[in-house]
């Protein structure tokens, strides 16, 4: 913070509060640059108390929260009449309403300017540390086993959503809690999603190469009612969330065989991925590994069909994991940043054939000195079922 010329830091989304703090009840955590950070909190201050080692104060009438902050930061706020107090805030999540109320708030007694500081939040939080690590170690561990518990239920005339169901009892006996983060305005994912045959490859908002049908308009993504036929492709797309932290993976499966063009790109999509293993060291360029599959995708003649069809396709191949299903870094096109040792990435090379389905794996990786090592504990390959 000192080193940008920032003040203060205000985060005020769920996930930023639990990340700073480890609590995610409803306030604001102001971290100044100097000092100690307080927490202020509408509700539950009780139950704040418990969680965090932050100072925990109550946040009382919004109204007043501009004054508050002048009182308890009395030697920052000072500052004002030399120049503005810089203050950064978690602005690609904070509703543009509570923005415009924030900046009344601040501004309404000596200078305070309010700047974007989501870049160096999603920055920080790239690099995981061995607890966080282990929790997502821990939810891909639920997953392979969820997989395996139910895989013998994956049968012709079963529905999307039946055996879904039997999938998020496993997950939730094993300590899922129900949902996954995302960060994207307006992107919503729940467990995941199973889907087969045409419905996989019907477009949806979900900014993602696999769309389904879902449950209607008001959840046009996902699951439907869908019966599960044979030789056709079932797409498996399973996550988990532990103590908040996510896994994301995609495992195929097919009952009986899956038609020839279909089944080359199953095998292209594991050769994709083969290749970005090998690549995947500190240093490398998320740009670069995209471009890369871009080409593989072309030389095969399958360019058309990855990560999405036509105007839909997907414009990535892979995205950072963590809190959120959808952090940094993000392997595309102008995503400069090099890898890092301790960054989480999900690799997910898939190809979308209208009226047929979509077919491809997904294996989430750390970056360690020494490259990438596999999170996800599922077995690769097509999954064949009689």
């Amino acid at each position: 913070m000192r080193a940008s010329r920032i003040d203060a830091f205000l985060m005020t989304q769920n996930v930023d509060l639990y990340y700073y703090s480890g609590s995610m009840q409803t306030g604001y955590l102001f971290i100044p640059s100097i000092g100690e950070a307080t927490f202020y909190v509408r509700r539950s201050v009780e139950r704040a108390k418990l969680e965090t080692a932050v100072r925990v104060a109550e946040l009382g009438a919004f109204r007043h929260f501009g004054q508050t902050l002048r009182n308890d930061y009395g030697a920052l706020f000072g500052q004002s009449e030399a120049g503005s107090v810089r203050m950064a805030a978690d602005l690609d999540v904070l509703p543009a309403q509570t923005f415009l109320k924030l900046s009344e708030l601040l501004t309404s007694s000596g200078r305070c300017e309010l700047i974007d500081g989501s870049a160096y939040i999603r920055r920080q939080r790239m690099i995981k540390s061995a607890w966080e690590i282990g929790r997502i170690e821990a939810a891909a561990q639920a997953v392979a086993e969820a997989l395996d518990a139910s895989l013998h239920e994956l049968r012709e005339g079963v529905s999307e959503l039946d055996w879904m169901a039997r999938v998020e009892y496993e997950l939730r006996r094993r300590g899922h809690i129900g949902l996954m983060r995302m960060r994207g305005y307006n992107q919503e994912i729940a467990t995941g999603m199973v889907i087969s045959g045409a419905a996989a490859a019907v477009p949806s908002y979900f900014d993602g190469p696999a769309g389904g049908l879902g449950l209607g308009a008001a959840s046009p993504q996902s699951v439907s009612r869908s019966i599960i036929r044979r030789n056709e492709p079932i797409l498996l797309d399973v996550g988990c969330c532990i103590d908040g932290y996510v896994i994301d993976q995609t495992r195929t499966a097919v009952i009986g065989a899956l038609p020839a063009h279909l089944m080359k790109a199953y095998e292209v999509s594991e050769t994709l991925i083969q290749a970005a293993e090998r690549q995947m060291m500190p240093g490398a360029l998320c740009s670069k590994l995209y471009e890369d599959a871009l080409a593989g995708c072309a030389a095969e003649g399958l360019a058309d069909h990855f990560m999405g069809f036509g105007p839909d396709q997907a414009k990535f191949l892979g995205h950072g994991i963590g809190l959120e299903i959808d952090e940094w870094p993000v392997l595309a096109k102008g995503f400069d940043i090099p890898l890092e040792p301790g960054m989480v990435i999900a690799v997910e090379p898939k190809f979308t054939f209208p009226g047929e389905g979509v077919v491809g794996i997904e294996n989430s990786y750390l970056i360690t000195e020494q490259g990438p090592r596999a999170l996800t504990r599922s077995k690769t390959g097509l999954i064949v079922l009689p």
